[in-house]
């Protein structure tokens, strides 16, 4: 593992040889890097870039978030796709695969509608074009809490979620993904997870018509979050575009079906090479 520091966003870089091609993962709302974890292990062959996004994990003194930027620290879908960008080109990759989850793929969505010659493909776990009004007006809750309440209202969020997101076959079997996820929430900086949730509310849909790369789209059959039906809308928006449906699974399929998503991934890489 090699951790670089990209204007001081965390970013993991790993696998692959020269000239290999690269995998930029985009975590969601409460993520990090190491969201992306159980993939790895079937990834080897391409190169993976992990950041952490503005007010996200480390990067919660990210240079997005300063005054001194144009946005003012106002964070975005926007601002989080050209942070994306800069990392790529920071690291030299001309095009990418990209692999987002959740609010990580309104964000991907942005990247290959902005620079479609950039993006090899997506895939997108847990997907979703825009939030709804019920969401957009959870998350300015949300955003208010955390900085109202600071640790202890991000612990009451991270509770939340944990039992929402994940479908109840994970919850009752897999102890360690609920912790996963509580602690994942649980441990942001309350200002950047405020922030973020303001984004979020804010996201408008990408130009979906500009994008014309190949797309796997991956929902689990009980996800409340992002319900199969607007995956499958989504899915009917974009050019080039299939969905793959995880039985007995919420939100976070990489975490809930790790295997499932290796293979899935894999395969869609292979034949979007």
């Amino acid at each position: 593992m090699s951790i670089a520091w990209i204007d001081r966003m965390a970013v993991d870089v790993r696998g692959g040889t020269d000239g290999a091609e690269a995998l930029v993962f985009i975590h969601g709302l409460g993520g990090s890097m190491n969201a992306w974890t159980p993939l790895l292990p079937a990834l080897g062959r391409w190169r993976c870039v992990r950041p952490e996004l503005p007010g996200a994990g480390r990067s919660c003194r990210a240079y997005a978030l300063g005054e001194a930027t144009p946005h003012r620290g106002h964070l975005s879908a926007e601002t989080h796709a050209d942070a994306v960008l800069r990392v790529c080109e920071a690291l030299g990759i001309a095009r990418a695969h990209l692999v987002g989850h959740s609010f990580g793929t309104i964000i991907a969505l942005h990247v290959a509608a902005k620079e479609p010659s950039r993006v090899r493909s997506l895939a997108l776990f847990g997907a979703m074009a825009e939030p709804v009004p019920a969401q957009r007006e959870n998350m300015r809750a949300r955003a208010a809490t955390a900085r109202d309440q600071g640790a202890q209202g991000m612990f009451e969020i991270a509770e939340g979620i944990s039992q929402f997101a994940l479908s109840p076959s994970t919850r009752e079997s897999q102890p360690v993904t609920v912790a996963y996820v509580r602690d994942s929430i649980a441990a942001q900086d309350a200002e950047g997870f405020a922030r973020n949730c303001i984004a979020l509310a804010e996201a408008q849909a990408a130009r979906l018509e500009l994008i014309r790369c190949p797309t796997l789209i991956v929902n689990g059959d009980e996800d409340q979050v992002t319900p199969l039906s607007g995956a499958r809308q989504l899915a009917g928006r974009l050019a080039n575009a299939r969905v793959e449906v995880f039985g007995r699974c919420g939100h976070w399929p990489t975490l809930e079906r790790p295997a499932e998503s290796q293979r899935v991934l894999r395969d869609f890489l292979e034949r979007a090479r």
